[in-house]
This record gives C-alpha cells, sequence and structure tokens, in this order.
C-alpha cells in the first residue's frame, strides 16, 4: 500500500507536497520522494525512511517549482531496496515521472515486453517502473511533438490495455501538466481537490481526502474507475473516461484498516463505516452469546477504535482505553519480517493494569492477519490480570493474499487460512473469539453510498475481480514468505541513479 499526491500551484508547492505526504505517512513508512518541475528542470530527492527523516532543509531548497508530485511507499512488488523508492523518471518522451499506489499483476509478461517490442530497460524489481515505461510507451506512439489532453488521455488508454491489476498513479509530465488516473475496477482510491489563491486556482489529487482537507483544498470528487484527470500548466482540469469497459469494485478492506477514518472514500465517510461495524459486530455477539460475561471493550490501537466504541455502546458495557501506544513505532502489519514484527508488539503497545485485572475483556481489532500480533497481545492482556479475555474482529476471516497492492503475506502465513475460527481462537490464545460477517462488512460500507455495488473481498472469499490464475499465486506465495523476504533484503543491492544526497 502507498500513498501518492500531486500539485499544480501557483507558487512553490514543496512545502505542500511535504505537509501531504506526511498525512499519508500511515499508507507506507518505507521509502518517501517528492519530484518538482521548475523551468524546464526536474527536481527530484526519494530515500528510504519517513518523511521526516528523508527531506531535509537542503532537500527542501532545492525542490523548486509550482507543480510536483509525492509518494509514500511500503513495499509489496519488489523489496525495501532505496532504489525501489518513488516516484521514477523517465527522460522520453517529455520526461515523466510516477507514483503508483497498486500492484500489477501481469509485471512479468510485461517486463518482457517492454524490452523485447519497445526496447525499454527495467532498472529496479518494482512494478511502478513498468507501469511507468509503459505510459511512456503509449505516449511515445501518439508521435505528437506538442501533446493535447486528447493525447494524454488516449495513452492512458493504452496502459488499460496493457496492464493488469490495481493501480492508482499519479505522473508528472515535464512543461505540461500532473496526471492522475485510477485502474477500470478502481480498486485503489484517488481524489482530486481545488482551492482560490489570490493568485488564481490551485488544484491537487491524493490518495485520500484528509490530505486535501488539511492543505486547504476542497474535495471536488474521486476518480471513477477508468478515469482519468490532466491538470495543465494553466491551471485548467481536464477529465476523461479512458477505460471501455470499467466496473467498480473498490478495496473494502481501505475502510476496515487502510484509510485514515477522517477520510471520505468514493463517497463514504471511513469513520461512519467503522461505526456501523462495531454496530454490527455487537448485534452479532449478542444473538450469538446473549448472556455473555463482558466487563470492559478495549480497542487494540487505533484502527478498531470507533468500532469497539460503538460495539461498547451496543452491548451496553464500559468502554476503556486499556493499551497506551508508542507512536514512534511503525505499524507492525506493515513491518518486512516475522522477527521485527514479534520484537515490535511489546514495544509498541503498553497494557494499562487497573483496566485489565480481575476483569472478563473483550479485545477488538479491525482485522486478524498473521496472527503473531492477536496472540501477544492476548497473553499481554492475561499477564496484566484480565481474567477472561476475548477477541472481536471487526473484518471477517483473513485466508487468502491480496494481490492488489496490500502486502499480506503467503497464504500460509495467514492464520485463518485451512483453520476453523475456533482453531484461530485456539492459536491466537483467546476465550472466545467473534469476528464479523461479510455481508455485514460490506453493508457498514455500503450504506454510506449505496450506488456502491461490489468491492473486492478476495482477502476473505478468494475471488479476485481482474482474474488471477494459480500460477500467479503460487509465485506470490514463493515471494511473500518471510524466508524469502528476508533474503530479498541481505541480497538487495544497486545504485539509485535519481536519487540526490
Amino acid at each position: 500500500m502507498c500513498g501518492i499526491i500531486g500539485i499544480v500551484g501557483r507558487r512553490p508547492v514543496n512545502q505542500a507536497l511535504y505537509n501531504g505526504l506526511t498525512v499519508l505517512q500511515h499508507r507506507g513508512q518505507d521509502a518517501a520522494g517528492i519530484v518538482t518541475h521548475d523551468r524546464g528542470r526536474l527536481h527530484l530527492r526519494k530515500a528510504k525512511g519517513l518523511v521526516r527523516d528523508v527531506f531535509h532543509t537542503r532537500h527542501m531548497q532545492r525542490l523548486k517549482g509550482n507543480m510536483g508530485i509525492g509518494h509514500v511507499r511500503y513495499p509489496t512488488a519488489g523489496s525495501s531496496a532505496s532504489a525501489e523508492s518513488q516516484p521514477f523518471y523517465v527522460n522520453s518522451p517529455f520526461g515523466i515521472t510516477l507514483g503508483h499506489n497498486g500492484n500489477l499483476t501481469n509485471a512479468t509478461e510485461l517486463k518482457k515486453e517492454l524490452f523485447l517490442a519497445d526496447r525499454r530497460h527495467i532498472n529496479t524489481n518494482s512494478d511502478s517502473e513498468i507501469l511507468l515505461n509503459v505510459f511512456a510507451q503509449e505516449l511515445h506512439r501518439q508521435e505528437k511533438l506538442r501533446l493535447e489532453p486528447s493525447d494524454i488521455f488516449a495513452a492512458v488508454a493504452g496502459v488499460y490495455c496493457r496492464c493488469r491489476g490495481a493501480y492508482a498513479v499519479v505522473a508528472m509530465i515535464a512543461g505540461y501538466g500532473i496526471l492522475a488516473f485510477r485502474d477500470p475496477y478502481g480498486i485503489r482510491p484517488v481524489v482530486y481537490g481545488g482551492r482560490e489563491t489570490k493568485r488564481g486556482v490551485e488544484y491537487m489529487v491524493a490518495s485520500e481526502s484528509v490530505a486535501l482537507d488539511v492543505l486547504g483544498f476542497t474535495l471536488i470528487r474521486d476518480l471513477e474507475p477508468g478515469e482519468a484527470v490532466f491538470i495543465d500548466v494553466n491551471d485548467k482540469l481536464h477529465t476523461f473516461q479512458c477505460a471501455e469497459h470499467p466496473v467498480f469494485s473498490p478495496c473494502i478492506f481501505e475502510y476496515v484498516y487502510f484509510s485514515r477514518p477522517d477520510s471520505i472514500i468514493d463517497d463514504v465517510s471511513v469513520h461512519k463505516a467503522r461505526m456501523r461495524m462495531g454496530q454490527k459486530l455487537g448485534k452479532k455477539l449478542l444473538r450469538e452469546w446473549p448472556d455473555h460475561d463482558i466487563d470492559v471493550v478495549i480497542p487494540i490501537p487505533d484502527t478498531s477504535r470507533t468500532a469497539a466504541q460503538e460495539m461498547a455502546f451496543k452491548l451496553g458495557v464500559k468502554f476503556r482505553e486499556g493499551f497506551i501506544k508508542n507512536r514512534y513505532i511503525g505499524r507492525t502489519f506493515i513491518m518486512p519480517g516475522q522477527k521485527q514484527r514479534k520484537k515490535s508488539v511489546r514495544q509498541k503497545l503498553n497494557p494499562i493494569g487497573l483496566e485489565f485485572k480481575d476483569k472478563n475483556v473483550m479485545l477488538v481489532d479491525d482485522s486478524i492477519v498473521r496472527g503473531t500480533t492477536s496472540k501477544k497481545i492476548v497473553q499481554m492482556a492475561r499477564d496484566a490480570g484480565a481474567r477472561k479475555v476475548y477477541l472481536a474482529s471487526a473484518s471477517p476471516p483473513i485466508r487468502y493474499p491480496n494481490v492488489y497492492g496490500i502486502d499480506m503475506p503467503a497464504a500460509s502465513e495467514l492464520i485463518a487460512h485451512g483453520r476453523s475460527e475456533q482453531e484461530v481462537c485456539k492459536a491466537v490464545g483467546a476465550d472466545r473469539l467473534i469476528y464479523e460477517d461479510l455481508d455485514d462488512l460490506i453493508e457498514s460500507v455500503k450504506a454510506g453510498n449505496p450506488k456502491l455495488q461490489g468491492f473486492d473481498c478476495s482477502v476473505f472469499t478468494g475471488e479476485y475481480v481482474t482474474g488471477i490464475s494459480r500460477d500467479y499465486l503460487k509465485l506470490l506465495e514463493q515471494e511473500r514468505n518471510d524466508s524469502s523476504k528476508s533474503k530479498q533484503e541481505s541480497e538487495s543491492t544497486g545504485i539509485d541513479l535519481y536519487n540526490n544526497a
């Protein structure tokens, strides 16, 4: 999962891009990058690390210009090497930089095709560099010395014909403007907005609406599946539906975990969706366990807090904060290795003993993926004095890997894969476990926008909206298991051709 941002302004955009990326930091903590355009020159800074660590005063001073894009990354396809930080750059045609959120499921075939048919060299293992080169080649095929918006949209249509998977993209074409587009299924989110200034209108695109809010932009709308928006250097906005047969199937996990609660995605408030998840979870518990003995509901910070509050209200029991979170530790879901995740759980959370001692505690989490964190936290609750420890998940059992840009592990490393709910309960050491029903989860999101008829729920059902072969899933299994990732990290070498120190 990654975060993207782009601004066409009337004044320098370096600080606004920096501020926007800090708001999107939850979408990626591995690397960050910004590229700006000034008088025909591109200025790029990207490196591994958090936004605050990647950009220093000397870097910000070099990022000149009134137009630019930014990216925060955590590794999905490829490794976490600094050479795979984004945005990527290609000098032909025109000079293009690109940042990408998602995952191409036919990246291997595209890489071969780009070399054999288009004579384009790919320098990293990142599918984002592949996507950039596909777009560049499609733009080259327009055979124009001077681009029009229609040429750019035709190139995007060409991308849709060649690229499969999920992709929310922001790109900058030197001397022309900023482009954003969303895959024909709308799996990953993209929004755009504008703001009036004394010098004229400025426009911005981003992964989530909260980035617009913080910078004082007014949300115009989400991009539709298969739609592109182009903002030229004269601050004129152009949109076009570039896909022939778009199908709206946004990733439902954006609402469960990834997006910030203060974001609005596809006209659905993430906060309200999570409230409804908690309400439905409480109703299910009362149906199945009307004589429960729960004394207190405690969220596992931070994403589950909203659902936990609503669940407690529905059950008529106390809601309490029982864990203090160290906010200087990254999201354990995103961390690359199992050993690092195990070490981080105890450093990240510390229980408040008096909230657990001699109580039957219901812990609420947004989801249970590997189960590593859940098992540790259940034991922490027992060590803090809880009589019984129950666990609730605001999403259904995750039994299948995600292929659209969320680095959920190999299927064999998912705790619910091949296990019943009772077996998962035993594996994490809880006294009782309750999962959200899939129908309830879908209804929780859809209630915010009845126009949303379908979602990508592949991590729960194993049904992939773009169609996935068994061979691809086997390859994914090999690439995503922890032993493979450890090997990739130890062998990761290369030269970052575009970074400035």
